[in-house]
């Protein structure tokens, strides 16, 4: 894929760029590993210091790089301009709780003794230069969730963005370093992805983070297990929303629309599949239904605009593809199912609602990465926790219920990395994030993200 900015909304071609050159990813390798040696001893303050000032510069830049994001990707432009902010806010809440995370931990004094040292603890240390291979989505916040912590540990980064947004890249890679950040603690690498492995093989890279596609992950995981180099990956997801009967199906259902069509229906932590009880299945599928079709879908540029374009043309394929399988064996579109008859340019398509889905149909198990959700009747908790389960993916998921037994169950059977009760998922700095079976491995934000990449060390005194 050419390393370019391509508007989703009409098609076409804004800028080109160049791949940098075997010398110049060089020159970047060795600036990363110099960074690191004297950025390793900064202590927090000083870190804490930088990634505040970088916080502050986001939020002045705040209208231009959402613009930047909407015209390279095609999220709405409320959207963008909230993934700025929000990226601003994790960077400050890292900056005030970095050190006390990863202060150093104490074992009791009986398990000391022992041991037979006079004092022992666990002290955490930075792992180096870590390469980011991170997607077009979130172009912002998934660079961001893991810079800062990064940072904050004493890591320094490589970012090998996707290739459709590399003017939000370029932006990050400045925005560090206008942020009074040492040269070489964060680079920009416009590369393909054919660069990653050499660049990942380089003994100066101590590990990998990789937010993306199954089969990117798979890639990324299998060099560096070659090279026994940690890795974190957040790879796809199919997350269920669930609804029994004691839930508010008002609120339900809106929060329905909103968990679906978020960034376009482009986020692995979007909801899917909605899994809704028989007793209340009609009264949900009716509003869920009126509510997608009511949405304004049109140029992201446009404040009122609920849905714009996919980010590519073959993002809009493979979710046609996915909808006519299912429509082909036996599947009803409740509403949309297809393009938009009044957009004419640009990688547009209909907020839909399949239901009547079965195994056999390819969105049963495949990720559809745009407005596109499906609908199952349940007949009880059981059947609504396997077909939950019932998927690849487990990263998040979304039940609604108030009754405190159903509660227990799900959060006991669900097979994701995350449970949200009446609501949707969201990620936030203070809760861990990521998911289990083919949605990856690790964790991003809060305590157990900023340790994924240090080195846990044991001191021990006689």
């Amino acid at each position: 894929m050419p390393i370019a900015t391509v508007n989703p909304a009409t098609g076409e071609t804004l800028r080109t760029f160049d791949e940098l050159s075997a010398d110049e990813i060089e020159r970047r390798l060795a600036a990363a590993a110099s960074a690191f040696r004297q950025y390793r001893t900064t202590d927090f303050a000083e870190r804490a210091r930088m990634l505040n000032a970088a916080a502050g510069l986001l939020e002045g830049d705040q209208e231009d790089i959402a613009r930047t994001m909407t015209t390279e990707m095609g999220k709405p432009i409320a959207a963008a301009r909230a993934e700025a902010a929000k990226c601003a806010k994790a960077m400050r809440w890292y900056a005030e709780h970095a050190e006390s995370l990863l202060a150093d931990e104490h074992p009791s004094d009986a398990d000391v003794r022992d041991s037979g040292a006079s004092g022992a603890r666990v002290h955490y240390r930075p792992l180096g230069v870590v390469l980011a291979v991170m997607p077009w989505n979130f172009p912002l916040w998934q660079v961001v969730r893991f810079a800062a912590p990064a940072l904050m540990a004493g890591n320094v980064g490589l970012l090998k963005h996707a290739s459709n947004v590399p003017q939000t890249a370029l932006y990050l890679g400045e925005l560090f370093r206008r942020a009074g950040f040492p040269e070489g603690c964060f680079q920009t690498l416009l590369v393909g992805s054919g660069a990653i492995e050499a660049i990942l093989r380089d003994d100066r890279v101590a590990a990998a983070t990789l937010t993306g596609s199954e089969p990117a992950g798979r890639s990324v995981a299998s060099i560096a297990g070659d090279e026994v180099k940690k890795t974190v990956l957040e790879l796809g997801g199919s997350d269920p929303f669930v609804v029994m009967p004691s839930a508010d199906i008002e609120r339900a259902a809106g929060t329905a629309v909103t968990a679906r069509v978020q960034n376009n229906g482009q986020s692995c932590i979007a909801a899917k599949r909605f899994i809704v009880h028989t007793d209340v299945y009609d009264a949900f599928a009716e509003r869920f239904t009126a509510r997608m079709a009511a949405l304004t879908v049109g140029d992201p540029m446009v404040e009122a605009t609920d849905v714009g374009p996919l980010a590519s043309e073959q993002g809009r394929a493979d979710v046609e593809e996915l909808v006519e399988d299912a429509v082909r064996k036996g599947a009803t579109a409740l509403c949309g199912g297809g393009r938009p008859a009044d957009q004419d340019r640009g990688w547009f398509y209909s907020p839909t609602v399949l239901a009547g889905i079965t195994p056999g149909m390819r969105i049963h198990h495949e990720e559809a990465f745009g407005p596109v959700a499906t609908l199952y009747r349940v007949s009880g908790l059981d059947e609504a926790v396997d077909v939950a389960n019932d998927s690849p993916f487990g990263l998040s998921s979304n039940v609604w219920t108030r009754d405190e037994g159903e509660v227990r169950r799900f959060v006991r059977d669900l097979e994701a990395g995350g449970v949200f009760f009446n609501g949707m998922t969201a990620s936030h700095p203070a809760f861990p994030f990521g998911g289990v079976k083919r949605s990856g491995y690790g964790r991003e934000l809060s305590g157990h993200g900023i340790r994924e990449f240090c080195n846990t060390t044991t001191v021990w005194h006689g």
